[in-house]
């Protein structure tokens, strides 16, 4: 699993004449930052990856709200209907996301946010995956805390931010990390909303990177997705104890 990461790291260091030996160059000689500074020459790096952060960071705020929202009404909360909406929702799993292109595009179109940032991170806040994964991890968290507080005269909301999402930080922790990672590498939703060059994303930018270097040499390819990969790899190493226990304790508190 480390070995392609390091292979692209060395690569992207490495010197094009001897980026490629067989057998590879695991320390490059010498080491150079050439190819890094190749690639904001030939696409607006700076201004794509604010573009990927802006939607990513909006993208996971959002969709962290709207699924313990929904994830608390499922998993507390009685009402008519309960069980009959959250199937549909687990069934809107196995749609394509394909499929709902073109009335999404529609939609944009006739909100007037075609070619906007917003017509990403908009459809993505509602996330069915992170309503059905904070609804089971809720459903863990013991009810006699909820009991205790509606005692005391809590609300719901006091006692969803006050009592259960403290408790579900693991899972809230590895639900960001899922929904940040496949938002900054999200390409079809960029590649089919947005046309402008500099709303673009990296992984549309990427793509372009790919085009306009034609015969050049590769090398400075894999030093652009050596910077796109470093941040979510930064991000992993930062919340990967909240990640693993939210693996661990999964079904250990009821």
């Amino acid at each position: 699993m480390i070995a392609p990461l390091v292979w692209l790291i060395t690569t992207a260091l490495a010197e094009p004449i001897n980026a490629f030996q067989l057998p590879p160059q695991w320390i490059p000689r010498p080491p150079t930052l050439q190819n890094f500074q190749q690639v904001p020459e030939l696409i607006p790096f700076a201004q794509m990856a604010w573009n990927s952060l802006q939607i990513a960071v909006l993208t996971t705020a959002g969709a962290l709200l709207t699924s313990a929202l929904a994830a608390y009404a499922f998993s507390r909360l009685r009402f008519p209907g309960r069980d009959q909406i959250f199937s549909v929702l687990l069934a809107a799993l196995v749609v394509p996301v394909q499929l709902t292109v073109v009335p999404i595009f529609i939609m944009m179109r006739w909100l007037h946010l075609v070619d906007t940032t917003v017509a990403i991170w908009l459809p993505a806040l509602v996330n069915v995956f992170g309503i059905f994964f904070l609804r089971q991890y809720i459903a863990s968290i013991p009810r006699e805390l909820d009991e205790a507080a509606i005692m005391d005269g809590a609300s719901h909301f006091w006692i969803l931010f006050r009592v259960i999402l403290p408790l579900a930080r693991p899972g809230l922790t590895a639900l960001g990390i899922f929904v940040f990672e496949a938002s900054w590498n999200n390409f079809f939703w960029p590649y089919i909303f947005l046309s402008s060059p500099e709303k673009m994303t990296l992984p549309v930018g990427l793509v372009s990177l790919q085009g306009a270097m034609g015969g050049g040499p590769a090398v400075v390819l894999f030093a652009a997705i050596t910077l796109v990969v470093l941040p979510i790899l930064v991000l992993f190493l930062i919340f990967q104890r909240s990640f693993i226990a939210s693996i661990a304790t999964t079904g250990l508190r009821a």
